[in-house]
């Protein structure tokens, strides 16, 4: 039987410190027919040494860096990578996740003729404590609208490709996007209606940390929610467009994500909490939903008088 060959591409910036790890688990693998582009984001480390120990031991790695006429971040790195390798399947991973032992055994093992995709849940774990948090929910009825408001979600690395299928897609990764690149890449896939196959074990670690790019949403880092909405806006107009999910559902998540950061930002006294005040009373103001425009506005005034009334805005 004809082993098909795998692409496994890894953006990476100033990871030296992690990445030995994560290449480590790619060389455990009982599956042997690979490849791994590793492409550097203008790393200021040693990253490129500790690739390029592990490319000059063993052909099947590749370093290589991000052209410097292409957008800096992960997604152009993916983008490239893609255009240099040569699997019949492609997994995008990043330079801090592990793989399995048995992992991309269990992927191929998967694969069927049809099969455009096969997507199996990740093991989310503490950085630090090495304990799991949980794994994350892959299986819906309502494909669309539950991965747009989070009720499942693939990651950037959960899903094995068919590289004839990415091959037909006008867009891979988004170079515009960075918080939710993962996110706007997959539902952008979806639209495309692949031939999904799943699996029912974690084959992936995911490890969680405070240096990780999500968290930055927590820390009311403007230009990371902004990349959020950018991100969701995009796709409003383009369900609008195919009409894969109920519109009102999804600009209701909307508004409660401006609600969420607004509450975040008046707590914190933030100076961007008028700006999210007026994107979540225009929400509000498209849904008709004026009562929600009167709990917002008075939760607000009480607030700013009295620090009190936080309870009118949940």
């Amino acid at each position: 039987m004809v082993q098909p060959l795998l692409s496994i591409i890894i953006p990476t910036f100033n990871r030296a410190h992690l990445i030995r790890e994560t290449l480590d688990s790619i060389l455990l693998q009982s599956y042997q027919n690979w490849e791994c582009l590793i492409v550097d984001d203008g790393s200021t480390d040693h990253t490129s040494g500790v690739v390029q120990e592990y490319s000059k031991k063993d052909s099947r790695f590749q370093y290589h860096q991000r052209p410097v006429n292409s957008v800096k971040g992960p997604n152009s790195c993916r983008n490239y990578g893609f255009e240099l390798c040569k699997g019949d399947y492609v997994n995008w991973f990043d330079s801090d996740d592990l793989y399995h032992p048995f992992a991309l055994e269990n992927y191929t093992k998967a694969i069927q003729e049809d099969t455009d995709v096969v997507i199996a849940p990740l093991e989310v774990v503490d950085f630090e404590t090495k304990k799991k948090i949980k794994e994350n929910t892959i299986l819906s009825n309502n494909i669309i609208e539950d991965y747009y408001v989070g009720k499942i979600a693939y990651y950037v690395c959960g899903p094995l490709w068919k590289r004839s299928f990415l091959t037909q897609q006008k867009q891979l990764f988004d170079p515009a996007i960075r918080n939710l690149d993962d996110w706007d890449f997959n539902l952008r896939m979806l639209y495309a209606k692949p031939k999904v196959l799943y699996i029912d074990k974690p084959l992936i670690k995911y490890r969680f940390h405070t240096t990780s790019l999500s968290q930055e949403l927590a820390k009311l880092n403007f230009s990371e929610i902004q990349s959020e909405f950018t991100a969701r806006e995009k796709h409003i107009l383009l369900l609008s467009q195919n009409k894969m999910a109920n519109l009102k559902v999804l600009k209701k998540f909307i508004k409660n994500r401006y609600l969420f950061f607004f509450r975040e930002a008046l707590m914190q006294n933030h100076p961007k909490k008028f700006y999210f005040l007026k994107k979540l009373l225009r929400c509000e103001f498209f849904l008709f939903d004026i009562y929600g425009m009167l709990k917002t506005v008075t939760g607000y005034m009480i607030f700013s008088l009295f620090k009190k009334g936080y309870a009118l805005l949940k």
